[in-house]
């Protein structure tokens, strides 16, 4: 029963992933319905996803330091061959979407530039792709000085736990993964103990329902007992030849790995950041002015140089054509901003550097969002477990009323000195 109970408990904080019941009573972000239930973690996600970034920002990492780590030199040597690419897209559009002829003739016009730019004179050609590089080079720099106003963290992360709600779960999974097997297993031989008490409690109360509330009673405690040997004492405690410390706390080492490894690859890497900064509503209008900034002065210096006056209204076309085809254009940053932001390294090494208070927060609001909840939750699932046994006992399940309750209680003193006396009488005899 405590092994049985402890794995659904377990399998109630993660499963399942969206909403299982009927939803007439319910409120937002709460488990339990009138009937029905959702996974703690699922349904917490925008709480729980917001405590742990909170954590990494102020904890363990600094943003605008671990950006500083970028080249823009190196940014600019991998992006800016990937701007006449862009160019030409622009071209084809702007022609198609501005001349009136049909489309064969359209794609015609588009290629004029192309030959045109490759009969410049090597001088122009230089100077066109000087124009590029700082075009590049210095929107890049611009940006990584204020990344803040461009990359919101907190939503980037956040949007993705509650795009995806088993996000979340696999990373507590990943670095709670021994704890969540102590939890489930503790059942096993918690059950066991609080089982040999239940059975002197039998030679007490003869009542086939004992078994229910038993069940109840070894439910709620295993789960109770768990929760506290994984997270208490925060700090070793020593007791007398031992030094006791929560089970998850003495894993630190090893669950600052797990997670560091986890956040780097699946959580902040270029092409999640990217995205976030393309598409994120409290920064992107910030980020479409920076880029319409730098690639209006680029085209600039491009149309003066080859004496061609464009009018404002196909400049702002040509920008928000740009915009919008940079994505498509910006995973040549992705291998080489992963690599030199160093996110694995730098949140192993910080979070291995955290105090045993400050690392208990890492895993502990996963079940401490609905503690009482996970422990009432064990209760239930013994009860009801403990009704099976009664049934496969007596061949039928019946609830006792209040009356046999007072009854029984009022026997239950009577019945312990009967039992303390049991003893004196066999030796006698």
């Amino acid at each position: 029963v405590g092994w049985l109970t402890n794995w659904l408990a377990v399998q109630m904080i993660f499963y399942p992933v969206e909403y299982r019941g009927l939803s007439l009573i319910r409120k937002e972000e709460v488990p339990l319905g009138l009937l029905g239930w959702q996974g703690i973690v699922p349904c917490k996600t925008r709480a729980m996803s917001e405590t742990m970034v909170t954590m990494v920002t102020t904890q363990l990492l600094s943003v605008p330091e671990v950006f500083r780590r970028l080249d823009p030199r190196r940014l600019a040597d991998l992006l800016a061959p990937k701007v006449p690419e862009i160019a030409q897209e622009i071209i084809s559009d702007v022609v198609q979407s501005t001349v009136p002829t049909s489309p064969k003739i359209a794609n015609w016009l588009s290629t004029i530039p192309k030959s045109l730019f490759a009969g410049l004179p090597r001088t122009q050609k230089e100077t066109i792709s000087h124009y590029n590089y700082k075009f590049v080079l210095n929107f890049a720099k611009e940006m990584q000085c204020n990344i803040e106003q461009y990359l919101n963290v907190n939503n980037c992360v956040v949007e993705q736990m509650l795009q995806d709600r088993t996000l979340l779960g696999k990373l507590f999974q990943k670095c709670g993964s021994a704890e969540l097997d102590f939890l489930t297993n503790s059942g096993l031989w918690f059950g066991f103990l609080l089982g040999l008490i239940q059975m002197v409690v039998a030679l007490f109360w003869e009542n086939p329902w004992s078994l229910s509330i038993g069940g109840g009673i070894v439910g709620l405690a295993t789960n109770w007992l768990a929760l506290k040997w994984i997270f208490e004492p925060v700090n070793p405690t020593k007791i007398g030849p031992f030094i006791l410390q929560g089970q998850f706390l003495r894993r630190q080492k090893e669950v600052a790995a797990e997670f560091s490894t986890f956040f780097a690859e699946h959580i902040l890497t270029s092409d999640k950041v990217w995205s976030s900064i393309f598409t994120e509503p409290t920064t992107s209008l910030a980020f479409q002015n920076l880029f319409n900034n730098h690639f209006t002065k680029f085209i600039t210096k491009v149309t003066r140089g080859l004496r061609i006056q464009p009018e404002s209204q196909v400049m702002a076309m040509a920008s928000t054509r740009a915009l919008q085809k940079l994505p498509e254009h910006i995973h040549v940053l992705h291998e080489y901003i992963d690599q030199t932001l160093g996110l694995r390294e730098t949140l192993r090494m910080q979070m291995e550097q955290m105090t045993s208070l400050q690392f208990e927060r890492v895993l502990h609001p996963i079940f401490e969002e609905d503690e009482l909840t996970l422990i009432l939750a064990g209760m239930v699932l013994g009860f009801l477990a403990g009704l099976v046994q009664q049934g496969l006992e007596t061949g039928k399940i019946s609830f006792p009323k209040m009356k046999e309750i007072l009854g029984l209680l009022k026997q239950l003193p009577d019945n312990v000195k009967r039992c303390r006396r049991f003893p004196r009488r066999v030796v006698k005899e």
